[in-house]
């Protein structure tokens, strides 16, 4: 299998669970979302899908460049896709706690372990591939962001 091939594949995967997560997101942002209080900082709901189907992508070129490299340094690659793995897990868990169950404590917790997955992530993408490291920082950085949204909300909403 070539690498254009696998970078479709990876691609495809994570924006599959970007949409199956989205299908739990959208009855809340109807009805529970918009009664929690919110930071002043909290972006336009509009801004979410766009921002989060550019990452799924920059995520899915990531982990197809580090699949292409398998031969070269197997149990290292075996092991940063097993790590990307978790982390995709863990994102769409995200959004099961924090729409499906409105359990913004167990959102706030599990945002800080996936955030270290992803790092974690990183670091082992980037023994291998640089470049495909770097993809993963928009990510890194948004998760960053998100993590700080998600404790901010649950604060202000004990």
């Amino acid at each position: 299998m070539n690498k254009y091939v696998k970078i479709i594949i990876t691609v495809a995967i994570c924006l599959t669970v970007g949409y199956l997560s989205s299908i739990v997101t959208q009855s809340s942002i109807q009805t529970w979302y918009p009664t929690i209080i919110k930071p002043s900082f909290n972006p336009p709901n509009w801004v979410f899908a766009p921002v989060w189907t550019l990452l799924f992508i920059l995520m899915g070129i990531s982990a197809g460049l580090i699949w292409d490299k398998l031969d070269e340094n197997k149990e290292l690659i075996k092991k940063g896709l097993f790590f990307f793995g978790v982390q995709l897990g863990l994102n769409a868990m995200w959004s099961y706690l924090f729409f499906g169950l409105n359990n913004l404590l167990l959102a706030s917790l599990e945002i800080v372990l996936l955030l270290l997955i992803i790092y974690e992530t990183f670091l082992i993408f980037k023994k291998i591939d640089k470049k495909a490291s770097y993809l993963l920082i928009p990510y890194m950085l948004w998760v960053a962001f998100a993590t700080l949204l998600t404790v901010t909300i649950y604060f202000l909403n004990r």
